[in-house]
């Protein structure tokens, strides 16, 4: 049996069991912990996150009411100063609950659904913590962005966050013509109704044949994920779906490099003092290119 499994079949004096969970503070000063609730399911709560809803001295939640309906059904009683702490006060209250923390009590952040921070309220709070010098820690758990790359299908390897999609026809059009060249898998929120035109939109930035995946009410009872070309998921979309939406789309496939994209560059080295061959085979290493092909395209552009 090696040392690890050992360990795991003989904690050590004090250590709690894995069932209830390490208690989610680190000594007895003050701090703040960030906590993930559940997307969906409330199965889905961690143990820590109990126990720290018990033993916290402050709660600050997104939506008071949300959080408490939570607490009901995960059997937790929360006797803790309950605070909201949302995207319109973040700014204003962060500093507060910071306050909380340096004189010593136990603050606990969750939002209304998975991660705080990762498109909900809670990164500005930790930046005034870290500056503040006050220790911040985190009770990983569900994840809306996690789950729907896991469960599309495409790859996973390397992937991006964009947050919600943009809601403004202009807005989109200028994110998705930016992002049109991405070659990382792109995670995206949405709103259930304004689906459609995202995806349309998406299908003429990105192609229509760009595959990608609608993850519609994660860990629900009516959960449901539509695999397909941007097209087929904008058309079956079109009319708005219903519940909470996570869009995940694949990335760009590499475009191969061509000369006439890259002459510009030569020039503008030999411009700058390099001679025109040197130049032509940085450039030529850096791309792949031809090294004559690209000399003598540059030759022709500067005459």
């Amino acid at each position: 049996m090696d040392e690890l499994a050992e360990h795991a079949q003989d904690p050590a004096d004090g250590e709690e069991s894995a069932a209830a969970g390490r208690s989610p503070w680190r000594g007895e000063g003050g701090q703040i912990v960030l906590a993930a609730t559940p997307i969906g399911d409330a199965g889905d709560a961690p143990a820590r996150l109990l126990r720290a809803l018990a033993e916290a001295d402050v709660v600050a939640a997104e939506d008071t009411r949300r959080l408490l309906a939570l607490a009901r059904r995960l059997g937790v009683w929360v006797e803790g100063e309950l605070v909201s702490f949302h995207e319109h006060n973040e700014q204003e209250r962060a500093p507060v609950l910071v306050a909380h923390a340096r004189e010593g009590r136990r603050v606990l952040v969750v939002s209304d659904a998975g991660m705080p921070s990762v498109s909900d309220p809670g990164y500005r709070l930790v930046g005034v913590a870290v500056a503040g010098g006050v220790p911040v820690s985190v009770l990983p758990g569900p994840s809306a962005v996690l789950t729907a790359l896991a469960v599309s299908g495409l790859a996973t390897d390397r992937f991006c966050f964009e947050g919600f999609a943009p809601r403004r026809p202009g807005d989109r059009e200028r994110t998705f013509a930016g992002l049109a060249d991405e070659q990382r898998t792109m995670v995206f929120f949405d709103s259930p109704h304004r689906v459609g035109d995202t995806l349309a939109a998406m299908a003429h930035a990105f192609g229509e044949d760009r595959r990608a995946a609608v993850c519609r009410e994660l860990t629900k009872t009516y959960e449901e994920i539509r695999r397909g070309p941007l097209s087929e998921l904008a058309e079956w979309a079109r009319d708005g779906v219903r519940g909470e939406v996570t869009l995940v789309v694949a990335g760009a496939e590499p475009r191969a490099a061509r000369t006439e994209d890259h002459v510009a560059e030569v020039v503008a080295r030999a411009e700058a003092g390099e001679r025109l061959k040197d130049a032509a085979a940085a450039v030529a290493a850096a791309t792949g290119l031809s090294k004559r092909e690209l000399y003598q395209a540059a030759l022709a552009a500067r005459d």
